[in-house]
């Protein structure tokens, strides 16, 4: 697919307050937007091979990037290389951020 269309991309729940629309994607990148409630969490995690830059497209984050917490405003952003701990806790409601992946995350594709 070469057009990502908002209005007809339906949210998938994840549970706890999160969801997400995968906005496009090739073997090598990936683009999702994730929406949070306030107070929902990204659980601190890791990834083995893929690299993240998550940009706040709206509200506000606790951010936390092995070890080290900031709170990111719309138009900020953090950067999670591989194997590098990171996580989120959303400070308003619809919070949203773009995540970005190199290379794609195939989990994402199967469910």
């Amino acid at each position: 697919m070469h057009f990502y269309i908002n209005e007809t991309t339906p949210w998938v729940e994840l549970g706890d307050g999160i969801r997400r629309k995968i906005v496009g994607h090739t073997p090598q990148l990936m683009s999702v937007l994730v929406q949070f409630d306030k107070g929902a969490v990204g659980t601190p995690h890791a990834h083995d091979v893929h690299d993240q830059i998550a940009y706040v497209v709206s509200g506000s984050f606790e951010a936390e990037v092995n070890g080290q917490k900031r709170t990111l405003k719309a138009g900020d952003a953090f950067i999670a290389p591989h194997d590098h701990t990171h996580g989120v806790v959303a400070l308003e409601d619809k919070s949203t951020l773009l995540d970005q992946f190199s290379p794609a995350r195939e989990d994402y594709l199967t469910t």
